[in-house]
């Protein structure tokens, strides 16, 4: 499961500011002196960090230009530019049309637009102490723009009206939906409120927002202090390409001669699979999972409690119950009960397989005389030695058939087959990149040759680098001012190899690297005319992640991809036979560690905030929830990001096991087809109805465009090898 999307246009506390601040440029009828003016100021900049992108492919950010010297001035500037422009626009006389309203919020901001893209490469990518006080400065005035947008009482009343001139006399379709989902983004951000409740509403958001960048800056820097060394006596079972990983990660930190396990998933999860030494698994998990939780001054607990009250407070303020209520109104499940509702059909069934399963590995252990009990930290290694039991299947066998360029050569075939995308490598040095291990790659349109966009590829761990993976569109396209090309890219957090080595993942890290691809082909396939259109439900866009995960497994890709590192030998069938018996092996984990974190954000925003011990919540929530010991929330409470460190999947991260449902579901419909999951006339429907649209259709209505019924449960059970109900519950329209 991938990582959230993070995007020049969703950061935390800027929900109006992303959907606002576009890489395009509107023409505003009637344009008033002012907004004319803004026009002029526009032309030329002395900030490279605002500046138009020049270059090939229409134009391309200036990453080897970037400086942090830029960047506060850059933002400062852009936000006084996209203020000048949103106050002709609400003080335009004429009355308020799409064009003259709609049409030109479209346009607005587009030198802010640049400057943030590059300040989410420092957030994400590149960060370092000198970004992270710039960030905590800027965090609260980036806020207070948002505010200022947001609650525009003259602006509001424009949009307003031109939204109840639209249900009386609807516009043509994108239009229509434009007009929605701008009406709806300024109403939910309290754009109806009073005076009085307005300020308190800005004041709530320019205080989480310093929250959130506390709250971020916490983890990475817990991730960044804690490094566990070993010496060479302490590697006993670790495999090969493990070994020369860490070695590098120790000399890069000056501990030549020592091997370090850094403080991230991909080698937490690594060393507590193979590593004999339970102790060191035991301190390498209990320093991962106390991220943020160490009671010293990078401890989160306090962010979230007044997190928690200033939602809820903030949402009060507009007539919701809680913040789920507020937030679930728009997203595919509407309401907290209908996410509660499909995540409580499957938690039962998840639990009842981790009972198998620790008894499975507690017969392992048992029979090996290690006279212990199963603990968090014992699961991934028993785990592995039962895979190895059961199915015969070694991990490490597999890894030697998943190297990374052979695995991205598979991702480019899977998109020349399903969206008729060529990838071309883009020379190096042609096009700025912001640090030398990014590769650059150009898509085009197989049959025509027309230039679709970049994509870039940013594989490797490196200090500063936020952990995970996630896919972010630099440039998205829209036609509304001529048409503007994709700059999609990935980032991963793969271990860089010695000099000489190859890069050999896991098949959960490859099937990772392919879900994040399905974000970047959503981001390249997109055929709309609005920057709105491109915004996404968050219980919907993991889905086409989450599908494109299916392709690593089909024989295509197996037979011209997952190839030995040395021999060149294609895996082989026995093997590949062993991996899809064991598809449904460890789900009782890997559910319950992702439902038991869904669950807990879902609970932490329908509870009451007031004296709320985040701790001792989460502790009494898993009991209440009869949490099995051996396993952890997959993000404990003080480290989840995706929560506390803005706002995009608060209440949310439910979304992904919603958007499995109908990858489940959209499978089953590729399996059906005489062609598989490269049938032509499935895939040209895949396309149309739930790529290419991206939000210019409702979700649910595209979706039963493409299946011609909504999706239901049974797929997703069966997939997990769980028993299907009798009732199964629906995504909801």
């Amino acid at each position: 499961m991938g990582n959230p999307i993070i995007t020049a246009g969703k950061r935390s506390g800027l929900l109006i500011l992303l959907a606002l601040a576009s890489c395009t440029s509107g023409q505003v009828q009637e344009k008033s002196q002012q907004s004319q003016a803004v026009m002029e100021q526009k032309q030329s900049f002395d900030n490279v960090l605002l500046a138009e992108w020049t270059g090939p492919y229409g134009g391309v950010p200036a990453f080897d230009k970037m400086s942090l010297a830029d960047l506060k001035p850059a933002i400062e500037k852009g936000m006084a530019l996209q203020l000048a422009e949103i106050n002709a626009i609400a003080t335009n006389p004429a009355a308020p049309t799409f064009e003259n309203t709609i049409e030109a919020l479209e346009g607005a901001g587009e030198p802010l637009s640049r400057a943030l893209l590059y300040y989410g490469i420092w957030s994400s990518n590149m960060s370092s102490p000198e970004f992270r006080t710039i960030q905590a400065d800027l965090a609260p005035q980036l806020s207070e723009f948002s505010s200022k947008i947001s609650q525009n009482g003259k602006l509001f009343e424009r949009i307003k009206t031109v939204y109840e001139n639209a249900q009386k006399k609807p516009l043509p379709a994108d239009q229509q939906r434009v007009v929605q989902l701008v009406y709806e983004s300024f109403a939910m951000e309290g754009a109806d409120l009073d005076a009085a409740a307005k300020e308190r509403y800005a004041a709530i958001n320019k205080e989480l927002s310093s929250l959130y960048t506390s709250f971020a800056n916490n983890v990475l820097a817990d991730e960044e202090k804690y490094v566990t060394y070993l010496t060479k006596d302490q590697l006993s079972g670790l495999p090969e390409s493990f070994v020369k990983a860490a070695a590098k990660a120790a000399a890069d930190r000056g501990q030549e001669g020592k091997y370090a396990v850094t403080n991230t998933r991909s080698s937490m999860d690594q060393f507590l699979t193979y590593s004999d030494e339970r102790a060191l698994r035991e301190k390498v998990w209990n320093t991962y999972y106390s991220r943020a939780d160490n009671g010293d001054e990078n401890d989160n607990n306090a962010n979230i409690a007044k997190i928690l009250e200033l939602r809820n407070e903030r949402v009060k303020l507009m007539g919701y119950n809680n913040y789920a209520e507020w937030r679930l109104q728009n997203r595919m499940a509407k309401t907290p009960e209908h996410a509660m509702d499909l995540m409580n059909a499957v938690w039962p069934a998840a639990l009842a397989r981790v009972k198998e399963e620790v008894a499975d590995m507690q017969k392992v252990a048992n029979a090996e005389g290690a006279s212990i009990k199963i603990a968090p930290w014992d699961y991934r290694y028993y785990a592995e030695k039962v895979r190895k039991q059961k199915y015969d299947l070694n991990s490490e066998e597999v890894k030697q058939y998943l190297e990374l360029n052979n695995l991205t050569q598979a991702l480019f075939f899977t998109a020349g087959e399903l969206f008729n995308f060529n990838f071309k490598p883009v020379p190096a040095g042609s096009v700025p990149v912001f640090h030398e291990d990014v590769k650059v790659w150009e898509v085009t349109d197989k049959t025509t040759g027309e230039h679709i966009g970049l994509w870039y590829l940013d594989a490797f761990a490196r200090q500063g680098k936020r952990s995970g993976a996630w896919a972010s569109p630099y440039r998205s396209h829209t036609t509304f001012n001529g048409q503007k090309t994709v700059l999609a890219s990935n980032n991963s957090n793969f271990i860089k190899p010695a000099p000489g080595e190859p890069l050999l993942v896991s098949w959960d890290d490859a099937t990772t690297f392919f879900h994040e691809f399905g974000h970047a082909l959503h981001f390249l396939s997109s055929n709309v005319k609005y920057p709105t259109l491109n915004s996404g439900v968050r219980d919907y866009t993991e889905f086409h992640s989450q599908l494109l995960e299916r392709w690593l497994s089909t024989d295509k890709v197996i037979n011209q991809f997952l190839k030995h590192h040395k021999t060149g030998e294609v895996i082989p069938a026995d093997l590949v036979a062993k991996i899809k018996k064991a598809s449904t092996f460890n789900q009782g984990f890997a559910t319950t560690e992702f439902l038991a974190s869904a669950l807990m954000d879902m609970k932490f925003h329908l509870a009451n905030p007031e004296g709320l011990d985040p701790d001792q919540f989460e502790r009494e929530t898993l009991e209440a929830l009869n949490m099995p010991k051996e396993i952890v929330m997959r993000h404990r409470s003080p480290h989840f990001g995706h929560v506390f460190s803005g706002e995009g999947y608060a209440t949310g991260y439910y979304g992904y096991l919603w958007a499995d449902v109908l990858t489940s579901d959209a499978a089953e419909a590729f399996e059906e087809a005489p062609g598989g999951f490269y049938d032509k006339n499935v895939a040209a429907k895949l396309v149309k109805y739930l790529f290419a649209p991206r939000n210019s259709m409702d979700p649910a209505e595209a979706y039963r465009l493409f299946r011609g019924r909504d999706a239901k449960i049974n797929a997703l059970m069966r997939d997990r090898g769980f028993p299907v109900p009798a009732e199964q519950p629906q995504s909801k329209k």
